[in-house]
């Protein structure tokens, strides 16, 4: 039987280890851009907010600012604009998809893989 000050410990652990090493963003960090856009398109509602956010870099946007949990996403030539929340570490579904219509829209999967 585990104590109370054993769990609040490990707990503590598994916080900072995912806040410096999150899991599977850290797998997904060699991945090609058509994979992420596979990855983004069969899973929508289950996006980390940081797999989504590497995956805006990886099609050529660049992190704008934001405040609080919102990260604003740009690119050159794209007159719209990306903007994402973090919920619990979690993406919603609608700014997922609305990062695979612009994808879409502007022809980004088909570029050259350095933007």
């Amino acid at each position: 039987m585990v104590c109370a000050g054993e769990t609040i410990s490990r707990l503590e652990t598994v916080r900072s280890a995912k806040h410096l090493f999150p899991t599977r963003v850290y797998s997904t960090l060699s991945m090609k851009r058509s994979d992420y856009y596979t990855l983004l398109k069969g899973n929508q509602k289950n996006i980390r907010f940081d797999q989504l956010c590497h995956a805006a870099e990886k099609f050529g946007f660049t992190l704008r600012g934001g405040k609080g949990s919102h990260r604003i996403f740009v690119r050159v030539g794209i007159p719209e604009m990306l903007n994402f929340q973090n919920v619990d570490g979690k993406a919603k579904p609608y700014q997922v998809k609305q990062l695979c219509s612009i994808i879409e829209k502007y022809s980004l999967q088909t570029e050259g893989e350095d933007v």
